[in-house]
């Protein structure tokens, strides 16, 4: 299991984001900034200079104090990641989207592809001799990162960075994501949230297999499915044990699903004065403890945060994520449990084959219940789709139309895409927010069903997408993480901090979606009659 997110380097740099609140005040203020500090000196020296600035009378420190405190005894956010440039880039790929006939758009997703290069990053060596001064985690491979103040890789964006990667033809950047992640499960027993000492309490939804399918399917590297094996393993050991799996009884028989779970109950270090201040007013230290795991598993579960998890969307501290059995989740680990199959047969283990295909058995037919429940809840949200990404779920031509009619008439789609939910809650996983993986898990797994009028909703949804990415990459220069889905070429909002730009998944979605669709050379790309 991992070791607890709690260091003497974080525990100083969290007294100092609560000073740098205190001085800079709340306006644009971003407390992971602060946490993503690295020292320029040992910690004892650095904390005898800190203690020895000059405090106003509430106990801040004046701005311009802590201004040179900070320039003189700290390297900048991001600092302990040096630009890489990517060995496998180069400018246009060979038989780069042959489907894109537009050159208007052929030229943009260009641009996107370059983008790679921007968000290509290696270890500063300063990491590996000092690694006491610095949050990030020395991984021995280059990265790609999402972009903005996600300064580390993190895990689940990777999937949709790799699917980008491998459109680029970027092939050994995507085996360096994979074995970076493989390190962080070798070195603390389970893929973390991101690369960061703060992020070992908990993970992210669980796509490693589905990196590795990915890989293999356009490579057919079969070493490099059985050096990965052994890590798969204990990534499924890790969400199928422990306060992960509950055990559910449907009347006839058990069934062992998973959930959301974090190892931790006190603030996350990155966003611990937001935390503090969310939980102001709950009274009990139990329930406070209870909250900030609440908080914590919102992390892990990559919605963070959602009325999705909430009893009451005007309330953050009404999360239950932990009280919560995820159907994409479960979902994300019944592909895991295929995917491990499948390897076993390429890496010769037919043992581990057989044991994971009974297993994922048992898991689609909990699974299958499960979705049917999901599907009766009042509230709708996004993930209630998720399933079709998977064949077991459509495969079945009369299920996946009538889910594809269900999603027509769910409210969900917009002019710009798929919402995350109905609910304008100001979380930024609600409406009307649009987020590049789940308008690619449900498309794919629209397209991939067989089905002409599921294959004609994807492309619908495709389209409206790639629309509102150009227009706002026009109009801005960059991709962004999220979208308002209510109109083609707004930018989402809403959440604990900025919308960021870069952006990993985003530029790895439209390449996906631009591959497998293609645009049409008289189709518009721009938002007009939308």
């Amino acid at each position: 299991m991992s070791t607890p997110a709690s260091t003497p380097l974080l525990d100083f740099l969290q007294r100092l984001q609560e000073a740098a609140l205190a001085a800079f005040g709340p306006r644009n203020f971003d407390p992971k900034l602060y946490i993503d500090l690295s020292l320029k000196s040992d910690l004892d020296a650095v904390e005898r200079a800190f203690a020895g600035l000059p405090r106003s009378p509430d106990g801040s420190v004046p701005a311009g104090d802590l201004e040179r405190f900070i320039a003189a005894h700290l390297g900048a956010a991001g600092s302990d990641l040096v630009y890489a440039q990517p060995a496998d880039f180069v400018p246009e790929p060979e038989g780069f989207l042959p489907r894109v006939r537009s050159p208007a758009v052929r030229a943009w997703a260009l641009e996107v592809h370059a983008l790679w290069r921007n968000l290509s990053r290696r270890v500063d060596d300063a990491v590996r001799e000092r690694p006491d001064w610095h949050t990030l985690i020395p991984l021995p491979g280059p990265v790609i990162v999402p972009g903005s103040r996600f300064r580390e890789v993190n895990y689940w964006d990777s999937y949709w960075i790799i699917r980008g990667l491998l459109v680029s033809k970027m092939y050994a950047t995507a085996k360096a994501i994979v074995t970076n992640l493989i390190y962080l499960i070798e070195e603390y027993g389970h893929v973390l949230n991101g690369a960061r000492i703060y992020y070992t309490n908990r993970s992210h939804p669980p796509l490693l297999s589905a990196m590795i399918r990915a890989i293999y399917e356009k490579t057919h590297d079969k070493e490099f499915v059985a050096k990965c094996l052994p890590a798969l393993l204990k990534e499924h050991e890790f969400w199928t044990s422990g306060f992960h799996q509950i055990t559910v009884w449907d009347g006839e028989c058990s069934h062992n699903l998973s959930r959301y779970y974090a190892m931790w109950d006190k603030p996350r270090p990155e966003t611990s004065t937001i935390d503090k201040k969310f939980a102001s007013n709950i009274s009990s230290t139990s329930e406070k403890q209870k909250f900030y795991r609440e908080l914590a598993t919102g992390g892990e579960c990559g919605w963070d945060f959602s009325s999705r998890w909430m009893r009451n969307p005007e309330d953050i501290t009404t999360l239950e994520t932990t009280s919560i059995l995820p159907v994409d989740l479960n979902i994300h680990i019944l592909r895991m449990e295929l995917d491990i199959s499948f390897f076993g047969k390429i890496a010769g283990n037919h043992n581990i084959a057989t044991q994971f295909l009974e297993a994922s058995k048992a898991r689609e037919k909990a699974e299958g219940q499960h979705w049917a429940a999901a599907n009766q809840n009042q509230n709708v949200f996004a993930s209630n789709f998720v399933p079709l990404w998977m064949d077991a779920f459509n495969s079945d031509k009369n299920l996946v139309e009538k889910v594809a009619k269900s999603l027509r008439s769910s409210g969900l789609l917009h002019a710009a895409g798929i919402a995350c939910s109905l609910t304008n809650s100001g979380q930024q996983w609600d409406f009307p927010n649009g987020w590049a993986p789940l308008q690619h898990m449900i498309a794919e797994g629209l397209a991939r069903s067989g089905s002409s009028e599921a294959r004609s909703l994807a492309e619908d949804i495709v389209i409206r997408w790639i629309r509102t990415n150009y227009v706002t990459y026009k109009k801005t220069g960059t991709m962004h993480e999220k979208y308002d889905v209510l109109k083609c070429g707004n930018l989402g909002g809403g959440g604990e901090y900025m919308p960021q730009t870069g952006f990993g998944w985003s530029n790895g979605v439209v390449l996906t979606f631009l591959e497998e669709f293609g645009w049409p050379d008289d189709r518009k790309i721009d938002c007009e009659g939308d």
